[in-house]
């Protein structure tokens, strides 16, 4: 691979054609797909590949298709989703906090590849698509309890359930929790037959789900009969000590402060914790304080202890959720600022009357003279 610059055009080329053929996708799709995100012209002949517009957004597009090309020669496959990760992990780079790690520069004098963090069985790789996602791997690599809070469609369950998958694989823990609170949104679903795990499985599709794309269906069914993976209902958890596994409470924005206190003194030895859960979703009765929020109120400076918070931007379904979450979220804020407007104007209000019964007070004391609104 090689390539030629100036500022705002540059020439790249592929060795390998067929690969640069999957890099470009059915009909320059994936190019496509980068100059609507990006806003560059980018031309393909060959295996070479002309990019044309502002300097820094040339250079994002070099670093997402030397990116993606490096993952097709290590063999993974490159889809719609995984374009729009690449660019979103470039367009991080300035965020040093949440920088995706950087490979050594090539021999050629390019421009080091993102090194993406990756979740591998021997069934599927993951691949972090956003800066986020990327942080939050690396953070279940460190930690051993780790909180992943945001909004829905950022894959903070699936990957908390893939990286437990690897780890079980691996032989680096024995067992795999999965825990759900069992609130229902909104909903009221009555009276469910079956044993505990026919009645909680409702609930745990979604851990579920991940499990069988990481792992074979057999094997999953096997391990669930052999208690390896385990289905405890958070009730069903206390008095228990959680060792050699990966522990994850999933909705946990549904936990009340007792149940999270229970689950969270849970951990044993050689274990890992991750807890996710959006704090904008609460479905517990009014008044009741969440669990999840208190404890990262609570726990936010032990440093031990790392808290990775996605938002709309991280969102890798449809384009249209991303817009329908920030929908959500701003009429949440404008909720919050009128509720903040009527409160002040309340308080106002009641320090006016107080003021009022003290100047009545005084006057019938006769230490001053009556209120009237001449006085104002």
């Amino acid at each position: 691979m090689s390539a030629a610059s100036d500022i705002g055009h540059i020439v790249l080329s592929y060795d390998d054609n067929r690969l640069a053929a999957d890099l470009f996708g059915e009909y320059d799709q994936n190019l496509a797909r980068i100059e609507q995100k990006l806003n560059v012209e980018a031309v393909a002949r060959g295996n070479r590949v002309t990019i044309k517009g502002p300097a820094d957004l040339c250079d994002q597009a070099k670093m997402v298709l030397d990116s993606l090309y490096y993952r097709l020669q290590e063999g993974d496959t490159i889809e719609q989703a995984d374009v729009d990760g690449a660019v979103r992990m470039a367009q991080a780079t300035d965020e040093q906090l949440m920088l995706p790690s950087l490979m050594p520069e090539s021999t050629d004098g390019g421009a080091g590849k993102m090194n993406f963090a990756q979740i591998a069985t021997r069934k599927k790789k993951l691949t972090a698509r956003t800066a986020t996602q990327d942080a939050y791997i690396r953070a279940m690599d460190r930690a051993d309890l780790i909180f992943g809070t945001g909004p829905a469609g950022t894959g903070k369950t699936y990957l908390a359930v893939a990286y437990a998958a690897a780890l079980l694989e691996r032989g680096v823990v024995e067992r795999i929790i999965l825990s759900r609170p069992a609130v229902e949104a909104g909903e009221r679903l009555g009276f469910l037959p079956g044993d505990m795990k026919e009645k909680v499985d409702p609930y745990l599709r979604p851990l579920y789900d991940a499990l069988y794309d990481m792992m074979p269906a057999d094997k999953v069914e096997r391990e669930i009969d052999a208690k390896i993976i385990e289905i405890a209902p958070l009730a069903f958890m206390r008095g228990r000590t959680l060792s050699n596994a990966v522990v994850i409470l999933d909705e946990a924005q549904n936990t009340t402060s007792m149940q999270m206190k229970m689950f969270l003194t849970r951990l044993g030895e050689n274990s890992k914790m991750i807890i996710t859960g959006d704090p904008s979703q609460i479905d517990l009765p009014s008044g009741e304080q969440s669990g999840l929020v208190q404890a990262m109120e609570l726990l936010h400076d032990i440093p031990s202890i790392v808290r990775v918070q996605f938002t709309a931007q991280d969102v890798v379904r449809h384009e249209l959720v991303a817009r329908i979450v920030n929908a959500y979220d701003e009429d949440a804020r404008r909720r919050a600022k009128a509720r903040r407007v009527l409160s002040r104007e309340k308080t106002r209000q009641l320090v006016t009357k107080e003021h009022l019964a003290e100047l009545d007070f005084a006057a019938d004391e006769g230490l001053a003279p009556l209120y009237n609104e001449d006085d104002e």
